[in-house]
């Protein structure tokens, strides 16, 4: 059986991930930070075992790789989906607002990288799968801070796939367009149904679309795939 560790497991993307890796037959390890609710009932269901872990602290990502190495036999996927957003003005935000998404977006996506990448590099197997936006290629206003950790995540995806690739490691992301989430509770009714509209498919996106494409990319039928950034966003950034 494959193991695969999903960070930012504990809600929207990242937890539709974690249960679409068990139900296709993984071991999965899912992080959260903030928040544990709901999660005895998704380890009871589909066998996620959670952990927690701040990804933007250095030292809690050695920790958990400590406890992967310990536990399990091998770590087959690394899917880095822990994230935070911030909506608003770059003029309104404070140098902690900044340093968080900096920190949570960007630099976790890199310490769990180098992390997974010390023990696949011994396997000369393994995945490696960012979870990204649309706005890491086009930017987004009111978004500036986000937007640049997200196109950071794409630069260092593209990277981090040459590097790895002679040792048999693939690195890929994926880039979300508009997903039904709690990221979108600040937008009315009226402001997601017009979102909708400009989407060419009709419609937003739901986690399960954008755990359908990491569970592919994950599998052997994209075993010539790596160094991508894959949109999954209906044709909204067209």
């Amino acid at each position: 059986m494959k193991t695969a560790l999903v960070t930012g497991a504990s809600k929207g993307i990242g937890r539709q991930i974690a249960i679409t890796l068990a139900q296709n037959g993984y071991t999965v390890i899912g992080t959260y930070n903030s928040t544990d609710k709901g999660l005895d009932i998704i380890s009871n269901m589909y066998g996620v075992i959670y952990t927690k872990c701040d990804v933007s602290d250095y030292a809690q990502v050695v920790a958990l790789f400590e406890y992967i190495k310990d536990s399990f036999k091998s770590l087959d996927a690394v899917v880095n989906c822990a994230g935070v957003s911030w909506v608003g003005l770059l003029q309104d935000m404070t140098e902690a607002d900044i340093a968080k998404l900096v920190g949570v977006n960007l630099n976790g996506t890199i310490y769990v990288s180098q992390q997974a990448a010390d023990i696949m590099i011994k396997q000369h197997s393994g995945n490696i799968l960012n979870i990204s936006s649309i706005w890491g290629n086009n930017g987004a206003s009111c978004e500036a801070v986000y937007s640049a950790t997200k196109g950071g995540i794409n630069a260092f995806t593209k990277a981090l796939a040459q590097e790895l690739a002679p040792s048999g490691i693939r690195v890929n992301a994926v880039c979300p367009g508009v997903i039904k989430t709690d990221m979108l509770s600040c937008f009315s009714d009226e402001d997601l149904k017009s979102l909708a509209d400009e989407t060419p498919l009709g419609r937003l996106g739901t986690v399960q679309d954008v755990a359908d494409m990491v569970q592919f990319i994950l599998s052997d039928k994209a075993k010539f795939v790596t160094g991508q950034i894959i949109t999954v966003d209906g044709g909204f950034a067209l």
